[in-house]
């Protein structure tokens, strides 16, 4: 009989969550440093979001490959290959709409020539889709020695070929001219940091694989090993080991999210064990089931609807222009999402980190009341 982790939707819900609450600050300026990326080294809890992603992806996993091995390898390939494609293919999607963008007080078109070709979602389906015939076609043995030789190969990688006496900065790693502009180009790479570098790019790829894998091995052993306190001792002080390694690894090379490092990878998983270990000790076998578990659980039920919805409503909203006086002789506009925050949350809360705050509250409020309903009536959006 198997049995029903409720807490690993909850694990799954509270990454949403927080993806939602960084994501989505009223003030990009004003954001409390927790909430906010690391500048290149180290890990903010806001550096979490994307690797528990990945590492979620590998729990689920573990629960179907089962019923994929029973199904054959052709069924097995074709709806890896499948959920892969539409997973890139609405992650590619979201970097092009809405298609138009406002420029000298007119909407033109967003052209393919300036769409980004890679980000979240496009990380997630090449990683899925490497982890998934990893693990699929491989003893757990030799997946774990495959992922061993990726995070050591990587390392070797960015320290041969990185800018001597500086691999791992933003300027000196390999990636970004060896891998990503000559297979890219310029135009379809991310421009946020100053200049064509992009944090989920060609390069830096194959270590979230691991990441999945990772999560595969926990959600297999959770399975397996039942709701015991030795499972969860167990997961608990995997977790911290890992954090160990991580932290004393990253003294060589650095723990950072936007190269994807192998140590940031390490890291990260330690810290996703642990956080799931606690969650699993109080809800599976104390169970303490708060209040709070009822929130994160909607999230976790659809998790890949609210990540595109909360980024398609923004995109969205940006076309509506709602007059707001005149700036340096030119006429200001305000879209409904900034409205609500110039208007509503700075009002209500001066200081203007609070505030920023505050709205990032609310939609993430706004989202789970959709989540919610949805969940009342049953309405589960999986790929």
């Amino acid at each position: 009989m198997k049995e029903r982790f409720y807490s690993l939707d909850v694990f799954r819900g509270l990454t949403v969550c927080l993806m939602i609450l960084v994501n989505n600050p009223g003030d990009w300026d004003h954001i409390y440093a927790p909430l906010d990326h690391a500048k290149w080294t180290g890990c903010t809890p806001t550096d979490l979001v994307f690797p528990f992603f990945l590492f979620v992806v590998g729990n689920a996993m573990a629960f179907v490959i089962p019923r994929l091995r029973e199904a054959g390898t052709p069924a097995f390939l074709r709806k890896v290959i499948q959920r892969s494609l539409l997973i890139f293919a609405i992650g590619l999607f979201l970097n092009w709409f809405p298609f138009v963008q406002w420029k000298d007080n007119s909407l033109v078109g967003k052209t393919w020539e300036h769409v980004r070709i890679f980000g979240v979602l496009q990380r997630i389906a090449v990683a899925y889709f490497f982890a998934s015939l990893i693990i699929y076609f491989f003893k757990t043995k030799t997946a774990i020695i495959i992922s061993i030789i990726i995070l050591v190969g990587y390392w070797l990688l960015c320290y041969t070929l990185g800018a001597n006496g500086d691999p791992y900065s933003i300027t000196g790693w390999f990636g970004t001219s060896q891998v990503d502009i000559p297979v890219l180009g310029i135009n379809h790479m991310y421009h946020g940091e100053g200049i064509p570098f992009d944090p989920e790019g060609i390069a830096s790829s194959a270590a979230p694989v691991v990441q999945i894998i990772i999560g595969y091995l926990a959600g297999k052993f959770i399975r397996e090993k039942g709701k015991t306190f030795e499972m969860v001792t167990q997961l608990f002080v995997a977790g911290a080991i890992m954090l160990f390694i991580g932290a004393f690894f990253g003294q060589f090379f650095p723990i950072a999210k936007k190269i994807w490092t192998s140590t940031f990878v390490i890291y990260t998983s330690g810290m996703a064990l642990v956080i799931l270990a606690v969650i699993i000790y109080f809800i599976e076998l104390k169970n303490k089931r708060f209040w709070l578990d009822k929130f994160f659980n909607v999230f976790g039920k659809n998790p890949l609807f609210i990540f595109v919805l909360s980024g398609l409503l923004p995109r969205f909203l940006w076309l509506i222009r709602i007059p707001n006086g005149v700036s340096n002789g030119q006429p200001s506009y305000l879209n409904p999402l900034s409205w609500f925050y110039v208007h509503v949350c700075k009002p209500v809360l001066s200081n203007e980190y609070n505030s920023s705050l505050m709205y990032a509250i609310c939609f993430i409020i706004f989202m789970w009341l959709i989540v919610f309903w949805m969940d009342k009536k049953k309405i589960y959006v999986k790929v």
